[in-house]
């Protein structure tokens, strides 16, 4: 099985990622987990890259599929993986299809303001890092960590500002590639506005 999630900052990816790692056994392949790895590994592709990241710019296009495909030749990857966070364009899809054969495409829909409700809301703590919410999972004592009594805070990548940001980049970047993969007939799309659970058992019954 091999799936490429789509959807925009808060959409649940990761949520429904975890489930489906222990359903298919398949690893999940963050382009951002890739490439820190590349680097501290001190791999050919990890320095090119280094250079772009310690500066601040994009890591260009090529050397990220020169990082997947190197990725995809790894053992944990002969039954499948799941793609989080490529591709981001048009320009990545093409370049992904050269590289690999990809089964479906889950895009999690999910409006705009039900992202920035649930972002907003969410709480770290600063000592342990747990995540909490201020009505979805309230902490026992307001402002303060239930596993180790840390202070709660928010992001500031949690802050609507920043979130209505990020959605205007996913939506201007991200969102055609939605009709890219309808138009190879890849595409299943997820109501994530419902129950974890739910979106998870609604993708089963599509991909199966």
């Amino acid at each position: 099985m091999k799936l490429i999630l789509l959807g925009a900052p808060g959409a649940g990816k990761g949520t429904l990622a975890k489930k489906l790692i222990d359903k298919y056994n398949i690893p999940q392949l963050s382009t951002g987990d890739m490439l820190r790895t590349a680097v501290k590994e001190g791999t050919e592709f990890g320095k090119k890259a280094k250079s772009f990241m310690d500066s601040g710019a994009l890591v260009p296009d090529q050397l990220v599929i020169d990082i997947i495909a190197e990725r995809l030749k790894q053992k944990d990857c002969k039954n499948g993986f799941i793609l989080d966070g490529f591709p981001r364009t048009i320009a990545q899809a093409d370049a992904l299809g050269r590289i690999a054969k990809v089964n479906h495409v889950i895009s999690l829909n999910v409006k705009d303001e039900v992202v920035v409700h649930r972002l907003s809301g969410r709480r770290t703590c600063k000592a342990c890092g747990a995540i909490f919410h201020i009505e979805n999972l309230k902490p026992k004592k307001s402002g303060k960590c239930d596993s180790c009594g840390g202070e709660l805070f928010q992001r500031d990548d949690d802050k609507e500002e920043t979130i209505r940001n990020r959605l205007n980049i996913f939506n201007a970047q991200t969102k055609p590639l939605i009709y890219y993969y309808s138009k190879k007939n890849l595409l299943v799309n997820l109501d994530a506005e419902q129950e974890p659970d739910k979106v998870f058992e609604e993708c089963v019954e599509k991909l199966s």
